[in-house]
């Protein structure tokens, strides 16, 4: 779906405090050890050529599960990690961006593999530096530092990154992050995983995919139906993920590829063979009950 480039505006209307806990710290320990440490090395070349905002992306031919067609690469700053298209500095198009916020007590090396695997289907990940991201500031504050790169002749991003289709997503205390976010108009959609439980869905204004895990003893499945049930005012579909826990997304992130990165491609590319995943009478997820213990759709969600 094609949107209107849109003005910043600052962040949402009300924070959202952590929620520390000690089950919670366990995050950072198990996610750590199933984390993968290397990284590919950024490119610095400049186009020769402004890239195009509507230029299409490489067809993901459905296979959302798979690797894209994007090399990837990292880059670690203070306060934000990039993950991105490696030849980003040739592409003859603009990137979406994803902003990404951690769990409580995480960081973004324990979700390395699922935000490298948007990154090879073109998007541009900017992961918050923070285990504290529940009141979206710091996740906000990577789409201005990505508009600065954006304006900025001397930067590999330069022109590259498409500022007018941003989600917001996250994990955990994350998750509410993304919630939080939804409410600033920069945002497109939403994707909380597992989210906690300090924040509003009733300020999104755009598309919220909600996902829980079926054995999630952390942010149990009726924690995030919570969310969705409050969603009245916005298309918003519940997803709950068989014999998936809090952990799963680090220790085996893989169930989450397919589902999310069509999700991402469908709101912010406007890729055709994604939507049917989601939208129509007997949608992808909706028939899968290999994948999906339960797929909830609300009246707004095109039938």
């Amino acid at each position: 779906m094609s949107l209107p480039s849109r003005s910043a505006r600052p962040g949402p209307r009300r924070l959202s405090p952590a929620h520390p806990s000690l089950v919670s710290l366990v995050l950072a320990v198990v996610l750590s050890a199933a984390a993968m440490l290397s990284s590919a090395a950024p490119t610095a070349a400049q186009p020769t050529t402004s890239p195009q905002p509507s230029a299409p992306a490489p067809s993901a031919s459905g296979d959302f599960g798979s690797e894209g067609p994007y090399a990837t690469a990292v880059r670690v700053g203070a306060f934000h990690t990039l993950y991105y298209p490696r030849d980003i500095s040739a592409s003859p198009r603009r990137h979406p961006v994803i902003i990404w916020g951690n769990g409580t007590f995480a960081a973004p090396l324990h979700y390395r593999t699922l935000l490298l695997h948007w990154a090879s289907h073109g998007f541009i990940v900017s992961a918050a530096n923070t285990g504290q991201s529940g009141s979206a500031y710091a996740m906000l504050a990577g789409i201005d530092a990505l508009g600065r790169a954006d304006a900025d002749s001397g930067s590999e991003f330069y022109q590259h990154v498409d500022l007018a289709h941003i989600a917001a997503a996250g994990h955990s205390q994350g998750g509410a992050g993304a919630i939080v976010a939804g409410a600033d108009e920069r945002i497109d959609t939403v994707l909380p995983i597992a989210p906690g439980p300090l924040a509003d869905i009733r300020d999104v204004h755009g598309p919220a995919f909600l996902m829980a895990g079926q054995t999630d003893l952390i942010v149990r499945p009726w924690l995030v139906q919570s969310f969705y049930n409050a969603a009245t005012q916005i298309p918003a579909i519940y997803g709950e993920l068989r014999r998936v826990g809090h952990f799963t997304i680090g220790l085996d992130p893989s169930v989450y590829f397919t589902s999310t990165t069509a999700w991402l491609r469908f709101q912010l590319m406007d890729e055709p063979s994604a939507r049917a995943m989601f939208y129509g009478p007997s949608c992808g997820i909706c028939t899968d009950s290999d994948t999906w213990s339960e797929v909830q759709r609300n009246a707004l969600v095109p039938q």
